[in-house]
């Protein structure tokens, strides 16, 4: 079946429950991830760490991330999206309270290596069941599911901040998220899209590094380095470098999740009218001049604002670039999938400890300026999202 096929009348209702659960899964990832990222002043401050210590305990969830990744990729084919999914979804609801329990460097690494082994085959299963739903709708609905993802990080940033304000306990938090995800969770599994979604196209189950692949690949290192300096970073810089409480420096990262989330509402309309280049484009401008000038300000409500712009001018980047690798000419939609998302953790897991490193030589506002100067990267290079024909 064609992107441009039309679903057959029986099969709606199951497809439409199918949207449902993968929309389910898309908000219980995003809300599980901001409810760990409310907690890493938390862990900082509980194993005393430095900001190059604290950026390599981080690596340890990306190093696991990027492990899972690719093995998912050729685990598609074999077992289907749909199981991979399943098993995932709850071993990450189960997961996250672990991770406010270590107390040594070692353990904690350990911890978020595992989180990010779940979270990472679970990206690439989720995302393989949006790809196809996006197929079976005939038109585009991907950014509908990664602002589920950034609904689900507002929920979850806002519950944290929350309860943070009202001296709950961080482990009784933890616990009673994971028990509250779970219960989305479990509802969404039966009705995931089955496996013969995963085996549509045919195609090279490893990818080779062709000039398109490669090129969208750095776009999306660059614009999941930036995203993952708000995961890890924007809570820190408000608490410590701006001087504010625990319930104020959450709300950094509540503004990024919620024009994100904002920004994907919106996106699937953007990039039918404007098109995919020009939202990337005038996207990564306005983060890099929002951010730039929050960071020369240097007030708690400027960087609140300035984290939001991260989220509003980049919440399209990821659905537009995972849309560019899944029609990639002589590959298969996942294996290009799988190729392009792992090459975004890369960033993922170096942009962090990277701007820690920076942090602890210099400041952690030049830490985060390397966010800007990425995204001014992303903008001037928007052109290869650009849809490219097959050679004849």
């Amino acid at each position: 079946m064609s992107a441009s096929e039309p679903v057959l009348p029986h099969d709606r209702r199951a497809l439409r429950a199918a949207r449902l659960s993968v929309s389910v899964i898309f908000f219980v990832n995003g809300a599980g991830i901001a409810t760990w990222v409310t907690h890493i002043p938390t862990v900082h401050a509980a194993l005393e760490l430095s900001e190059g210590v604290l950026g390599l305990v981080l690596l340890s969830l990306g190093c696991g991330a990027l492990v899972a990744m690719p093995a998912t990729g050729l685990l598609i084919p074999q077992v289907g999206s749909q199981v991979i999914t399943r098993v995932s979804a709850v071993l990450a609801c189960l997961a996250l309270p672990l991770l406010l329990w270590p107390r040594s460097v070692g353990l904690q690494a350990a911890a978020l290596f595992a989180f990010g082994l779940i979270n990472g085959s679970l990206d690439i299963s989720m995302n393989a069941q949006a790809v196809a739903c996006q197929r079976l709708y005939g038109r585009s609905i991907m950014s509908s599911f990664h602002g589920l993802f950034s609904l689900g990080g507002l929920a979850g940033a806002t519950l944290g901040a929350a309860l943070l304000s009202l001296g709950i306990a961080p482990r009784i938090h933890v616990l009673a998220a994971a028990a509250l995800f779970l219960v989305p969770a479990l509802w969404a599994l039966p009705h995931l899209l089955p496996r013969s979604v995963d085996a549509v196209r045919t195609g090279p189950f490893v990818a080779r590094p062709s000039g398109a692949l490669l090129g969208l690949g750095l776009l999306a290192f660059l614009v999941m380095m930036s995203e993952g300096s708000m995961y890890d970073w924007s809570a820190l810089y408000l608490r410590q470098v701006l001087e504010t409480g625990p319930g104020l420096a959450a709300t950094g990262f509540a503004a990024f999740s919620l024009l994100m989330a904002l920004g994907r509402v919106l996106g699937d309309g953007l990039v039918e009218r404007f098109g995919a280049v020009r939202v990337m484009r005038v996207g990564a401008g306005f983060t890099a001049v929002g951010l730039g000038l929050a960071l020369l300000v240097r007030e708690p409500l400027a960087a609140i604002a300035g984290f939001g712009c991260v989220g509003l001018g980049l919440a399209n980047a990821i659905p537009v670039l995972y849309t560019a690798a899944g029609r990639t000419p002589g590959v298969h939609p996942g294996t290009a999938l799988a190729a392009v998302t792992t090459t975004g953790y890369v960033g993922l897991l170096g942009g962090p400890p990277l701007i820690g490193f920076v942090a602890e030589a210099t400041s952690l506002t030049v830490g985060l300026a390397l966010v800007v100067a990425s995204c001014v990267l992303v903008s001037l290079a928007a052109g290869i999202v650009r849809p490219r024909t097959a050679p004849s």
